[in-house]
């Protein structure tokens, strides 16, 4: 079953979501509710998707890159922003580790802010402890644009939204970035829009 997507200006989109009990994560009401938010991932397509975005203000998240996704990049644009597929999985109560300053700026866009995309600069190294659906612990250690992926839905699941860490100038509308900005490399963005010392927080 498809599941509404809230929209930015949602109340459970800037609420900090509560963790889950073990018997929570085992109840088939989990279960089926990450069930539809795979579907619900798979439809809109997205790479990863939170339960606020769904109005259920739960720390659960589901994320899959697959790589039909990439199709649109070319060869130098996968390397450079180190992107490779990425299996569904779920993440529940997760704590995410910066391993690297939140220096590296790539557009994001978001399922709950339809239409529009900016550059926020993300770390380029992570680390992840949380629970998987079975409520089995789980330790990753990502890179690049998975890196990239677990801090945006890990944000949503604190009430933070990409919004709040974009270098405001270049947000876009989703038009305006395939015309001007698409094809533009890090270097490019860096030098555009640069990366404010006060964006550096985490």
């Amino acid at each position: 079953m498809r599941l509404k997507v809230v929209s930015v200006g949602e109340a459970v989109l800037r609420t900090k979501a509560r963790a889950l009990s073990m018997e929570e994560i085992r109840s088939t009401y989990i279960h089926d509710l990450i069930e539809h938010m795979r579907e619900t991932l798979h439809d809109a397509p997205g790479v990863g998707l939170a339960a606020p975005q769904i109005g259920v203000p739960l720390q659960l998240a589901v994320i899959e890159d697959k790589a039909e996704y990439h199709v649109a990049l070319s060869g130098a644009e996968l390397v450079e922003r180190e992107r490779q597929p990425v299996p569904f999985h779920v993440l529940v109560n997760p704590h995410l580790q910066l391993l690297s300053h939140p220096d590296v700026p790539f557009f994001e866009g978001c399922l709950s802010l339809p239409g529009f995309t900016a550059v926020v600069p993300r770390a380029s190294k992570v680390v992840v402890g949380a629970l998987d659906h079975k409520g089995e612990p789980v330790h990753i250690e990502a890179a690049g644009w998975y890196a990239r992926i677990l801090q945006h839905e890990i944000d949503h699941l604190q009430g933070t939204m990409y919004i709040d860490r974009m270098l405001t100038c270049s947000f876009s509308s989703l038009e305006n970035y395939n015309r001007y900005w698409k094809a533009k490399t890090r270097l490019d963005l860096e030098r555009e829009f640069g990366v404010p010392e006060a964006k550096l927080l985490t």
